[in-house]
């Protein structure tokens, strides 16, 4: 059985590098997307520091996005591709860091506590087939730093998961 455990470092990257760690051997031997993205959030929101809102939305009929497992307050059901943070990061397929959600234009607030948001792509076989979003209710929570720790863990969740939903 997994046991994950608290990373303990001031270093952004070693906390990342940690968390890769874990994340792989959480995900070992396992191809089912739905579950690996249940574990995923879970892991996330329970080692990382300031969020509010870990989980998934994957893309339906090309045009929208449909929650999917995650961990925070219930959230936003259907995303439109192209609306708010979560469907212009599909429309632009690239990750988006909000420093402010309230200064980005078309914002969906599905918890009106969150202030900041990291987007990533999932990526398979050079189609977005749907998002890995964080949430935080402090502005400016999400740097380049967390961008490309947890591009890795959407890159890690997408091999290990080869099942399509």
């Amino acid at each position: 059985m997994f046991q994950g455990k608290l990373i303990e470092t001031t270093s952004k990257a070693e906390f990342y590098k940690d968390l890769a760690l874990q994340l792989r051997s959480l995900l070992e031997g396992e191809r089912d997307p739905i579950a690996n993205a249940a574990n995923t959030s879970a892991l996330l929101f329970d080692l990382m520091p300031d969020i509010n809102w870990a989980g998934f939305y994957f893309l339906r009929n090309g045009n929208e996005l449909i929650v999917g497992p995650f961990q925070g307050k219930p959230a936003c059901v259907r995303i439109a591709v192209g609306r708010g943070v979560c469907g212009t990061a599909v429309a632009r397929g690239r990750s988006i860091l909000v420093e402010d959600v309230h200064a980005f234009p078309g914002h969906i607030a599905c918890d009106a506590a969150s202030r900041s948001e990291l987007v990533v792509p999932l990526i398979r076989d050079g189609r977005i087939f749907g998002v890995l979003d964080l949430d935080s209710a402090s502005p400016k929570r999400f740097d380049a730093d967390d961008q490309a720790g947890i591009e890795e863990v959407a890159s890690i969740y997408v091999a290990a998961s080869s099942v399509r939903i």
